[in-house]
């Protein structure tokens, strides 16, 4: 071992235990070679009934096939990080280098401003020099009532910041906090027990202030004349359309800027890039970039951590964390992106829409990150400034040099950025005939940008990171019905985010899986060996080892076994919906067909909506074509259930039993997973069942694909 100077920041190990993993790959890859055999000798001959429906199928299996394998080259080497954050303080504490922190809004209807100030107020906390952090908070909703949230929180954090330092208080969002702690646990402490009373009172007041605004829908006249930003607002009578609005409400380079302790605070800034109706805005990577530029101006910090409006911090060392491996001096020169894993804190025990992804986030990204690093997710994630601004990896960026800008920051009056610089670089006609959006800064084309934007890194030569800490870094808030969780999925599968950007066109072979041996089944068709013939092993292999497999796994990283099955049911009903929906209209796009939007994920709910949630119950209760293609595959799948069965227990020889068995176990697979559908369909009575609309539309498009098989 040499000198704790020669000691690296970061530990790199690999994981343990892939033995079993390994034995269950291989003997799936003997199963899955057979199965293959078995299609191609065991082929109709030309003009026999079910020759297209068997190639089909045939063809579907090949393509889940060539996706296991992509999946199966992910995880063979996974890696999992651990940092020195020891050693980062005893070599770096007096030089880090400044962080910007962006925070992205677009609505404060759906993204309500308390909630937004709660993972501002988060970041603010960092266990950091508050000199050397910055965060920039985008409204591209242009709402008054979010800089007033913003306006208060600034207010706020002079008690809020030096409470959390004081006390090492975690989390460090108040609403967390607060809904997670009580002040007994503090009564042998009685300055702890009184300050914690009087910081959430402070905070409740300032809270219900916001949400009165909210409910009135605008700001009082004594409100307005307590700060000047809001003369902003007197120019703004359409939120698509209004000039950029700049406001720096606690300028960090200010010495008077401290909390009520005399400590330095953050700099603190309000940024609603300009809009007009002639020009494309880029949504969420618009409002990255202009933040880029105008962070450039004012902080101008090396590091650049974004992070969703409803993605609060829980663990204020995690820029610690990150920076061990920026600062590594083997290794750190060449990172261009550490990134934290997506998690949610409102997931219910088991997990009703499959939103945790951990299975995702503890194997296939740590995966990734044994084989050049992970994409990035969009949220979550630090970013070395200049990997962002378009600059290729090579020799001139070791650390001596990548630390150039340590000290440097541009210094000039807060009215001049505001009412000048600032608002040209964040102006409508600031990209014209630029490489923005192209070559610099975050990639435009695709609602799901991020992904697009860290595989352009990657091909630039850097490196990137996926670091999962014991304590998760970000907590955000999950779609809480069905509705909301396929639309997510949907501008997610745009580019493919579920990885290996395979994820979206599975839809096509898994439509066909569903649909097709169902009306086969009704039509007589056998597609799969008889239960007399020895080809009936690999199929009975490759399926129990692959749900054994599953199901273990998944409850390793903390799932249960109801939680698994929801897991499964959400992945049929991702791949024929919005996977679907994303992959058609991506090729609409391409072809000119269609535009680009983005759908803004709601992160309210109403009460009855919370309350079926919390139950477990699956909330349907809006009309949807997503919801009518899984009514009718259902509908089809119990018809063609029942007409199997009737048919096996009319069959005395048992001829059917032999020929249909596993057509018949998927037909009631298909049906038991889609029991929550039926109740939604008819039996659930309150306003979250299935509208009456998509009911009898999935019925006649059901019977009629019945029909069709029948005659």
């Amino acid at each position: 071992m040499g000198s704790d100077d020669q000691l690296p920041l970061f530990e790199t190990k690999a994981a343990k235990g892939r033995i079993l993993f390994r034995l269950y790959a291989v003997s799936t890859f003997v199963g899955i070679c057979l199965i293959s055999v078995y299609r191609l000798t065991h082929l109709p001959e030309e003009g026999e009934v079910g020759r297209w429906a068997w190639i089909g199928l045939f063809l579907s299996e090949l393509w889940h096939i060539l996706y296991w394998f992509v999946i199966m080259s992910v995880r063979w080497n996974p890696v999992y990080r651990s940092t020195f954050k020891d050693r980062l303080t005893q070599r770096y504490e007096k030089v880090l280098p400044r962080i910007d922190i962006f925070v992205c809004t677009a609505n404060p209807i759906i993204e309500p401003p308390t909630m937004v100030i709660n993972t501002v107020l988060s970041v603010m906390a960092y266990d950091y020099p508050p000199e050397k952090l910055s965060v920039y908070l985008s409204d591209d909703g242009g709402s008054c009532l979010t800089f007033y949230a913003l306006l208060e929180a600034g207010q706020f954090s002079k008690l809020w910041l030096p409470f959390c330092k004081k006390f090492q208080v975690e989390p460090r969002c108040p609403e967390a906090y607060f809904s997670c702690t009580t002040p007994e646990p503090h009564y042998d402490d009685p300055l702890m027990a009184e300050e914690w009373s009087t910081i959430k009172k402070l905070y409740e007041d300032m809270k219900n202030r916001i949400e009165s605004a909210m409910k009135l829908g605008q700001i009082s006249e004594e409100v307005r004349k307590q700060d000047k930003g809001f003369e902003e607002w007197d120019l703004v009578s359409d939120p698509r359309n209004h000039q950029a609005i700049v406001q720096i409400l606690i300028d960090g380079r200010d010495g008077k800027a401290v909390d009520v302790e005399g400590q330095p605070l953050p700099t603190l800034l309000y940024l609603s890039r300009e809009k007009g109706p002639k020009y494309q805005h880029n949504f969420k990577a618009g409002a990255m970039n202009a933040l880029i530029r105008v962070s450039s101006r004012i902080s101008n910090g090396e590091i650049i951590l974004n992070v969703d409006c409803d993605m609060y911090s829980n663990n204020s060392e995690s820029v610690r964390d990150a920076l061990c491996f920026f600062m590594d001096e083997e290794a750190g020169h060449e990172i261009a992106f550490v990134q934290f894993p997506q998690c949610f804190s409102n997931i219910t025990k088991n997990d009703l829409y499959a939103n945790s992804l951990n299975v995702c986030m503890e194997v296939e990204l740590a995966g990734f990150d044994g084989n050049g690093g992970p994409s990035y997710i969009g949220t979550g994630c630090f970013h070395r400034r200049e990997s962002l601004c378009g600059k290729k990896y090579g020799e001139q960026c070791k650390k001596e040099e990548t630390m150039r800008n340590n000290n440097e920051r541009i210094e000039e009056n807060a009215s001049l950025l505001e009412e000048a610089t600032c608002k040209v670089l964040s102006s409508c006609s600031y990209e014209d005939y630029s490489q923005w959006g192209k070559e610099m800064g975050v990639m435009y084309g695709c609602p799901v940008e991020d992904t697009l934007t860290g595989l352009r890194v990657h091909c630039r030569g850097w490196r990137s990171i996926y670091f999962n800490p014991e304590r998760k870094a970000f907590l955000g808030v999950a779609p809480t019905t069905l509705l909301q969780s396929l639309i997510q999925q949907k501008r997610w599968s745009e580019i493919s985010y579920c990885l290996f950007l395979l994820a979206a066109p599975n839809c096509l072979p898994t439509l066909y899986y569903v649909s097709i041996p169902s009306i086969c089944l009704l039509k007589g068709i056998p597609l799969f060996p008889k239960i007399s013939s020895l080809w009936i092993l690999p199929f009975a292999h490759v399926i129990s080892s692959s749900c054994a497999y599953s199901l273990g796994e998944f409850i390793w990283f903390g799932g249960t076994l109801l939680g698994w099955w929801n897991d499964q049911r959400m992945w049929v009903f991702k791949r024929t919906t919005s996977h679907f929906f994303g992959f058609s209209e991506t090729i609409l796009k391409q072809l000119g067909f269609a535009r680009y939007s983005f759908a803004i994920t709601s992160k309210v709910a109403d009460e009855e909506e919370s309350k079926r949630f919390e139950k477990e119950s699956m909330e349907f209760g809006a009309s949807s074509p997503m919801f009518t293609i899984l009514a009718t595959l259902a509908l089809l799948n119990l018809f063609a259930f029942v007409g199997g069965i009737r048919k096996m227990i009319m069959d005395a020889e048992a001829r059917v039993l032999d020929s249909f068995l596993l057509q018949i176990l998927l037909c009631g697979i298909l049906v038991f997973i889609n029991l929550p559908v039926y109740k939604g369909l008819f039996f659930q009575k309150d306003t979250g069942r299935v509208p009456n609309s998509v009911t009898y539309q999935s019925l006649a498009l059901a019977s009629l694909a019945c029909s069709v098989a029948l005659y």
